[in-house]
Parts: structure tokens; sequence; C-alpha cells
């Protein structure tokens, strides 16, 4: 009899591919837990539930993403932490994707801590462990008695050199892939899209979200049938409280002032501010009618309802949005380039209420971000910084550090201009762009998009096409037969509504995609639509960003560094360094320049100052790994002269011997009659000798 008497591994085949979920031999604890195994990739996924609920507004979920550096056979870089701390951006991200997918599927009212941890084991290098993680946590909470409406497929749609779409692509594949889509679904729609693409048409965009979602009908299916086999009961999560009397009355109570709030006032803060005034003036009198505790309970709830529906009902049945827009209509633009002096390239994009100011840093290839993680380490040219703080919402806040939410916008910021940058040997600089949030009204991560385009161009990186983006919203009926979609959505309208589709491209096509929703499924209809709307109101924002900034700046700015680059050998990269690294920190300190040399033998000078400096360098170098061949002729600068002959030098470390039957084809009786020192000379190498001697002719030179 086998230890583990509720022990069973089921098999999946995806795209030629096993993978194995392995149930009640680990954590066996939680509410239900597994290992999923591709290959020699394994992901430990538990989900636990807490057996009381909390006094909150919203669902509880935490997906963490955990990883473990001994996967990889890998022990933590830093000489002084080895344990691993808090989890890289890369990964924060991969907890936002899973989560995304999950969060539509569980009770809207349900107010118990669910928690679902992803933990890599092992990992190959090839089968990727995201996916491992995101079908674990959807077959764990399917089997599970935590209430979840599943489960899910999700999964990484690729695009090949030739133009067709695959399914799981491995690490190595994506590489080479021109696309990047991350597709979840039910068995009845899409619930989740994330993509990066290298300018994509919105036609191959659909075929490949529709490629997911037809795979993932046989995934869902796989895990009904583990539930069938092993699944427990679903706790009853208790109906909602609600009070249809308190909300009937706020509706007669706040309705025409909420309308003439709405629609009177297109400022969000006047709106917020009179809304506000609007609804304690009601519960004050909700006070008097209900009693306080029965308003403490209920009133604010069926206050909000009534926005809501105003709100939804004006966009649904008379396409009405706040400030008159039509429901393509984008926000009035405006954009400003390089406003502060010292900053290598900046850009103000405003569009409505949302301001996001982006600044670019330019700086040697040594001040690359470095990443260490179950990939291994890895080196980035290009990131993006995004802040979101306080006062861009006139709020106040003591969180002022960078919040899961900040990684998450400024990651989709960063994938969207990805494609469109100059590769590194084009332009050798690690590039920097930071994007300041100063006023948000929607689609915050959207202006940091657009921002970081303009700066880049401010700043003269030579981008090859600018990139604009828009933040696309979904109002649907009760019964799903009248739906209206949205160009350029704003708070309000992000908050009542049931979409946020977020798309940025280039005049040639996608690069970067993210969805959320709040309904159970989204259509294929739906996405056909917003994005072609998404792609007319893109091309309106780019058409107004080109107004202001048509072109890549020609020059980079005087306070930038200047960069020069050459190639030696690599075998030479030692005598430049030196020994205990000397001579490379005295051309460091001589020059004030910054020198880097990569293992390929390419060395960067970078100058803040007089590029001269660099020059000088150069030719230091240049000296220290010149190799003279015999038979070649080289200009050479005499430096000593004697009765025999002169010696010359041909660089600062390399020279030798010109014997004086050398000197000229006449005969020469006094040698310091003919040379001078420090006279120039043109000599030609005759030979090495065996002790490393150079014999140089200045009559036989060309």
């Amino acid at each position: 009899m086998s230890y583990y008497s509720n022990h069973k591994v089921y098999d999946l085949e995806i795209a030629g591919k096993k993978y194995s979920f392995d149930f009640g031999k680990y954590a066996t604890l939680t509410n239900a837990s597994c290992v999923v195994t591709c290959g020699g990739t394994s992901v430990l996924v538990t989900t636990v539930m807490s057996a009381t609920a909390r006094d909150i507004d919203y669902m509880p979920l935490m997906v963490n993403y955990q990883e473990k550096l001994y996967a990889s056979g890998i022990i933590k870089g830093s000489r002084f932490m080895k344990r691993e701390t808090r989890p890289s951006d890369d990964k924060i991200l991969i907890s936002r994707v899973i989560d995304r997918s999950l969060r539509p599927l569980f009770p809207k009212n349900l107010r118990n801590d669910v928690q679902v941890m992803l933990t890599t084991l092992s990992y190959d290098g090839e089968n990727e462990h995201d996916i491992c993680a995101a079908l674990g946590a959807s077959a764990c909470l399917t089997v599970s008695d935590i209430p979840f409406d599943g489960p899910i497929a999700m999964l990484r749609i690729g695009l090949d050199s030739e133009n067709n779409l695959t399914i799981n692509p491995t690490a190595t594949q994506r590489t080479e892939q021109n696309l990047d889509l991350i597709v979840s679904a039910t068995k009845d729609g899409v619930v989740m899209i994330e993509a990066g693409a290298n300018e994509i048409s919105e036609e191959k965009i659909l075929e490949g979200i529709a490629l997911g979602e037809s795979e993932a009908k046989n995934i869902c299916q796989f895990m009904e049938d583990i539930r069938a086999d092993r699944g427990t009961e679903k706790i009853t999560v208790p109906e909602a409280k609600k009070d249809d009397e308190m909300k009937n009355w706020a509706m007669d109570e706040c309705h025409d002032d909420y309308q003439e709030c709405l629609w009177g006032i297109p400022e969000k803060l006047k709106r917020v501010a009179r809304k506000n005034e609007i609804t304690s003036a009601a519960k004050e009198k909700a006070i008097e009618k209900f009693g306080e505790e029965r308003v403490d309970e209920f009133f604010e709830n069926s206050a909000a309802l009534v926005w809501k529906k105003i709100l939804r009902d004006a966009i649904l049945n008379e396409e009405k949005r706040i400030a008159g827009r039509k429901l393509d209509e984008v926000r009035a633009i405006y954009v400003e380039k390089n406003m502060f002096e010292r900053t290598h390239g900046s850009a103000l994009f405003q569009r409505g209420e949302t301001q996001g100011l982006s600044i670019v840093t330019l700086a040697p290839p040594s001040a690359a971000q470095l990443t260490e993680g179950i990939e291994g380490e890895q080196k980035h040219y290009y990131f993006h910084h995004y802040n979101f703080p306080p006062y861009s919402v006139a709020s106040t806040s003591p969180r002022l550090f960078t919040g899961n939410r900040e990684v998450g916008h400024g990651a989709l910021a960063q994938k969207a201009i990805m494609p469109i940058l100059p590769s590194h040997d084009e332009f050798g600089y690690t590039i920097r762009v930071v994007t300041e949030i100063l006023m948000s009204n929607g689609s915050s991560s959207m202006a940091a998009t657009c921002g970081s385009t303009l700066a880049l161009m401010a700043a003269g990186v030579p981008i090859k096409r600018p990139v604009s983006g828009i933040a696309m919203g979904l109002i649907t009926s009760e019964d799903g037969s009248n739906y209206k979609v949205l160009s350029d959505i704003q708070d309000d309208e992000d908050f009542v509504g049931d979409m946020d589709f977020k798309v940025t491209g280039t005049t040639e096509g996608v690069t970067a995609i993210q969805m959320d929703i709040k309904l159970k499924k989204i259509d294929l209809e739906v996405f056909k639509i917003a994005l072609q709307q998404s792609k007319e109101g893109r091309m309106h924002i780019l058409d107004e960003m080109l107004k202001v900034i048509p072109e890549v700046e020609p020059q980079l700015s005087e306070y930038a560094p200047k960069l020069l680059t050459m190639k030696i050998d690599p075998e030479f990269i030692g005598k430049i360094i030196g020994k205990g690294g000397e001579t490379i920190q005295k051309l460091t300190e001589e020059s004030g320049c910054e020198i880097d040399i990569a293992e390929d033998g390419t060395i960067t000078i970078a100058s803040t100052g007089d590029i001269s400096g660099a020059h000088s360098v150069i030719k230091q170098i240049e000296g220290l790994t010149f190799e003279p061949k015999a038979g070649q002729s080289y200009d050479a600068i005499v430096g000593r002269v004697e009765n025999y002959g002169a010696f010359v030098d041909i660089t600062p470390s390399v020279g030798g011997l010109v014997h004086v039957s050398k000197i000229s084809s006449e005969r020469v009786e006094n040698v310091s009659d003919v040379l001078k020192v420090g006279q120039k000379v043109r000599v030609k190498l005759l030979e090495v000798d065996d002790k490393g001697r150079l014999n140089l002719s200045i009559k036989d030179a060309e």
C-alpha cells in the first residue's frame, strides 16, 4: 500500500508536449496542491483559503510567485545575501498575469482570504515555468473546495519566422519569434490577454487569440475530468447582504443630482467633490429614515450602484459619455519636449486630465541593469520605470515605494517600446526612461507609452518608428445582448465598466496588449471591434504627437555622454586592464573617461566633457594592442641617436633600431647629422628577431 493513499498523476498533452499534474503527495495540508511538470520544469502550486471572511468590500486574492534559484542549480551571486529575497520584477509580472486570469471567476461576494503560491522546484531553461504555474493554479482551485467558477487554461502563443502561430514555444524559440501572446480562457471564452509583439497586424493577433481560446477548451475539459475524479464539494459563500428598500430610496434621492453632476461637470476633482457633497447630504437624510447602523452597512454601496447605473445606462442606451464625448472620441492632447536643461531628453504628454512626464537618461554600457533569476544572469540596456505618486490623484499616502501596480504599468510601457529601439550595436548606450505620472484620470500606462516615445525622440535616440497607445473600455447589458466599446476610457468609465483593454503600436502594427475583464468571458467579436477602434484611436494620438515632435532630434544633448567604440583582439584585454587593473585605471584617471571592455573585445569609451580625452584613450589602446608585421611600413618618431644607428618609436610602447646602414641609400658617416631626436620618419619593418627585437629601415620604407 502506498504511503500516499490519495496520490495520483494526471497527464495532459498540449501541442505535442506532456504536462503532468501530480496530486496528493506534496503539501497536502492545503485546500489543494499539485506539482505540474513539463520536461525538466516543475512548479509546486498550493491554494489556501482562510476559515473566516473579512469585513471588506473586495475579494482578497493573493497570487505569490516564489522563485527558487536552486531550481536551476544556482546560488545567489551576492557575496552577502544568499537567500532569495523579494521577487524580481519579471516574477511579479507573472503573479499579476495569473491573478488577472483567475480573479474574474471567484464569487464577487467572497471575502475569505485566498492565497495561491507558485514555487519553482526545477527549471530546465526551455519549458516555461509560468505556463506550468498558471495551469497548476487553475487545476488546484478547480478540485479544491474553494469557490471558483473555473477551470481556466493559460497558453502562450508565438509567431515563428514563417508567420506560423505556435503553442507554448520553448524559451529558445521565443527569442526568435515576433509574438509573445498569453491567452487565458475558460471553455466559454477569453478572460485575460497579455502580449508583446514586433509590429504585428491586428488580424494576426486575432488569429492568435482564437487559437488560444480553441486549445483552452480541451485543457479545461481535462481539469473538469480531474475534478470529477478527486474534486471536493465547494464551500458555499453566503449571499451578499443587501437592502432593496435603501437601494430604491437612494435611487430616488440621488438620481437627479448625480445626473447633473455627471453630465454638467467635466473636471474630475470638481465632479468628485460635488458627488461627495450629494452623497453626504443623502446619507444624513438616510440616517433619519433608516437609522445609523443600517445606513453604515448599506448606504455607501446603494449610492455607488446608483452612480454606476446612471453611467452604464447612458453609455448603453444613449451612447452618452462624460464631457459629451463620442464612444470613439479621444480626449484633447498636449505635447511638449525638452523642458529641462540638464536631462538628456524629456517630454510631457497630456491627454485630458492624465499627464505623464517622461525623462530619458543615456549612459555607457556599464550602466546596464543586471538581473539574476532561474533563467540565469541577464543584462538589459533599456529599461523603463513608472512612478504613480499619490498627488497624481489628489491624494495622500505614506507608501512611497514602488508597488506591484507600478511594476506592471512600467513593464507594459517598456514592452510597447522594445520593438522600435535600435540594437545595442547600432546605439551603444544604456537607456533608462522614467515616467512620472503627474495627474491621472484614466490610462496612465498609455500616457507613459506615448511619453516614452516622445522623450526618446527628443533625446535623439534613433528609434525605428514612434509608438502610441490607447485604453479601450466595454459596457455590456446584463443579458449580454447589448454592448458598447469605448475609446480612451477615464477613471469613472473604468470603475463602472467591464473591460480595460490597452493596445500599443506603430503605423506598421501592434507592439503590446494588456486586457483585464470583470466578466466571466469576452467573445472574439468584441476583440475584433476593440482592436479596430483602438487602431483608429492610436493613429489619431500618433498624429497629435508628431505635430510637436515630428522626427528624432539629430543630435544628442550636450550633457549626454559621448561614446567612442573600438574593437580589439580579445587576447589583448588582459594587457589593457594591466596587473591589478593598473593600466586601465591610469587610462581612466588621465583621460577622465569611463572605459568599458566587453568579452568580445569591444571597447566603449564614454566622455562627459571634451571628446579629446576619448580620442586619446583610443590612441593609447591602439598602441598597447599594436602588432607590427614584417614588410609593413609605419610612421615613427626618433627617440635616441647612437653612432651605430637610431632607435625609433612606432608607438609609445613599440619601437626598434634603424641601423646606420639602413638610414639612407648613401653612406652616412655621422647619424646625428641626418636624424634628430623627435624627428618624424617613415620606417619599414624588416624582421622581428628571435628575441622579439624590431629591425627597421628608413631607406626601404614605402
